[in-house]
């Protein structure tokens, strides 16, 4: 399935896909949600819906220096999950980071995250783990 994916502002969207989708993880890890952190990282971000059926049914937020894009935030919403939209996600940010001359994708997700196995799938190797993080990376041919 192939998702519509256009810049979004909708914090409030944004902030609460995030929230329920990791609410799991922050319980299992003694984690709390930090809204002043959200709010500050908000705006160095670029932000996508991704939508279906004119749908908001995800969230991509990324953001760039000089050597590579970063994933910031790869959401899909649970009933939209195992249906291609994360990979197209990735394959979207890979090609911006291709038009912007840059080679490498990079990102963050906690080893207890089922989502490493498609990151693995997309290319991307582990680079490091720390605090129940692995930092993972991707070269873009």
């Amino acid at each position: 399935m192939t998702p519509i994916i256009q810049p979004t502002n909708d914090k409030a969207f944004a902030e609460e896909l995030i929230r329920q989708n990791m609410s799991g993880y922050y319980t299992q890890l003694n984690m709390r949600w930090d809204t002043d952190l959200f709010d500050r990282q908000w705006d160095e971000l670029d932000s996508y819906a991704l939508v279906i059926n004119a749908s908001r049914v995800g969230l991509l937020c990324i953001n760039h220096d000089e050597d590579a894009y970063y994933i910031r935030e790869l959401q899909i919403a649970p009933p939209w999950q195992r249906q291609g939209l994360g990979t197209a996600a990735i394959r979207f940010t890979a090609e911006t980071a291709q038009q912007a001359g840059i080679r490498l994708l990079r990102l963050r997700v906690f080893c207890i995250n089922p989502a490493i196995a498609l990151y693995e799938r997309m290319g991307f190797r582990i680079l490091k783990t720390a605090e129940g993080m692995h930092a993972m990376e991707r070269r873009i041919l």
